[in-house]
């Protein structure tokens, strides 16, 4: 009988105790739990947490099941879960309406039921203050059934007669002990998996500000980096200039120049840093800056490589290098005179017997060794001639089957260009890279600038 009365008081306070989780776990969705336990303790959270568990604390009450002139309930419930999420405000002041009400109700267990159900709260919050924050389900479930227990405790302490307190908790201190031990099991179980999911939205989004930080320092730097390029391309009698660089991520290493000289002479310049995106911007600023500089100085290409690459292999500290070919072009005579710093060979397609010439490399690349020496070599582009400058990107372009692109499919693009202005020739050379790669991801920078002397009829013209 005995143990019949205790499986049904348990489960009556099993059912309240389900109806207070429940409520429980809607006010950890609201803003008010949501920004307290952010660290906003204002007033107002407080306020508005302190009665939701204030009320909850009442219906544990309203919802208990007397017995000899007691109540068996789950009114702690609502203070201690208080106190453990919220903090000692919300515990202590949902302690006290529960214990007002509690009082009310009379009984000859009304002072200790109302003075435990404070306590609740109080230690609850005491608890949350001392850790900092939420304690977790293990205190707080131990804190819970050891709640209890005083209660149970102080119900035989101080309630009179004795002997009907005795009956009172031997009746209640199981039901009542494992009910709210249940309950801020529940809830606590609720409230880890809120701050969890608040923890990994939070860790997201300082996940995405940090990731648009970085796009938009990035979008900076290619900005910064696009003004390093030429901002138009020079007019040259006797010939037509086009360039371009496409860039494999938002920065690359690529990058080509115009360099004025006197008495009608032009530097041309295009260069490809080992490595990519950021490091190779920037490493692509340092070599296109002193190459610029020591150019501008005087116009022998064996001399400007060399004082160039004793600079950039004194800064160069990480192990990078550029390679790069420099030609200085005669306008009035078509001479080119050029040094190259390990960098792919210009194709110069001759339109008088259709064939090609490759400027070979003269000289290692810059920044790898210093004391390193260049030699240069001259030709002359006649007119109808074509010379193309490019980069890596362009002969190593993959299709779906792994095949590269060459400079046999280069080569047969140039040799196809009889009719066409450098412009032209140029967006055949990258829409043909582009059809070959058939959507495949572009793994190097892709840079060319050509070079085609003005045909006889068109000086003419």
């Amino acid at each position: 009988m005995v143990i019949s009365t205790i499986l049904t008081n348990s489960l009556l306070l099993f059912q309240s105790m389900c109806v207070i989780v429940l409520a429980a776990y809607i006010v950890t969705r609201s803003r008010y739990f949501a920004r307290l336990t952010a660290g906003d303790a204002s007033w107002k959270n407080q306020a508005a947490l302190l009665l939701f568990f204030g009320m909850l604390s009442i219906y544990g009450s309203i919802i208990g099941i007397g017995t000899l002139g007691a109540i068996l309930n789950v009114r702690d419930l609502g203070p201690m879960v208080g106190g453990l999420t919220c903090g000692p405000v919300v515990g202590l002041g949902a302690g006290i309406i529960g214990a007002i009400f509690r009082l009310n109700a009379g009984g000859f267990t009304a002072i200790t039921c109302s003075f435990a159900t404070i306590l609740s709260g109080l230690i609850g919050g005491l608890i949350y203050l001392k850790r900092g924050r939420f304690p977790g389900i293990v205190p707080s479930v131990v804190f819970a059934g050891l709640m209890e227990i005083f209660h149970m405790i102080m119900t035989l302490a101080l309630a009179k007669p004795y002997s009907q307190a005795l009956v009172v908790v031997e009746a209640a201190i199981g039901p009542m002990t494992l009910i709210n031990a249940l309950g801020v099991l529940l809830f606590t179980f609720v409230v880890s998996n809120f701050l969890k999911e608040r923890e990994t939205e939070d860790e997201r989004d300082k996940y995405r500000k940090e990731l648009e930080r970085k796009e938009a320092e990035i979008s900076l730097a290619a900005d910064i980096q696009k003004s390093f390029l030429p901002r138009r391309i020079p007019s040259v009698p006797g010939f037509d200039l086009a360039a371009t660089s496409l860039p494999a991520q938002e920065v690359g290493g690529d990058f080509y120049d115009f360099i004025p000289h006197a008495e009608g002479n032009l530097g041309l310049v295009i260069a490809d840093v080992a490595g990519k995106s950021v490091p190779a911007a920037l490493f692509m600023a340092l070599s296109k800056t002193i190459v610029r500089t020591n150019a501008l100085k005087q116009s022998r290409a064996a001399v400007v490589l060399k004082d160039s690459n004793e600079v950039i292999a004194a800064e160069s500290s990480s192990g990078m290098f550029v390679t790069l070919f420099f030609g200085v072009l005669d306008e009035k005579t078509g001479s080119l005179v050029y040094a190259n710093a390990g960098h792919h060979p210009p194709l110069v397609f001759r339109d008088k017997d259709a064939r090609f010439d490759a400027l070979l490399v003269t000289g290692p690349a810059l920044g790898i060794l210093a004391g390193s020496r260049y030699s240069q070599n001259q030709i002359t582009i006649e007119p109808g001639d074509v010379m193309v400058m490019y980069t890596d990107g362009i002969l190593e372009a993959v299709n779906p089957e792994g095949e590269q692109f060459g400079a046999k499919r280069l080569r047969s693009i140039i040799a196809g260009s009889q009719n066409l202005s450098s412009e032209e020739l140029l967006r055949e050379i990258v829409q043909g890279v582009t059809n070959f790669s058939a959507g495949q991801q572009q793994f190097d920078d892709i840079t060319a600038l050509v070079v085609r002397a003005c045909s006889r009829d068109e000086a003419v013209e």
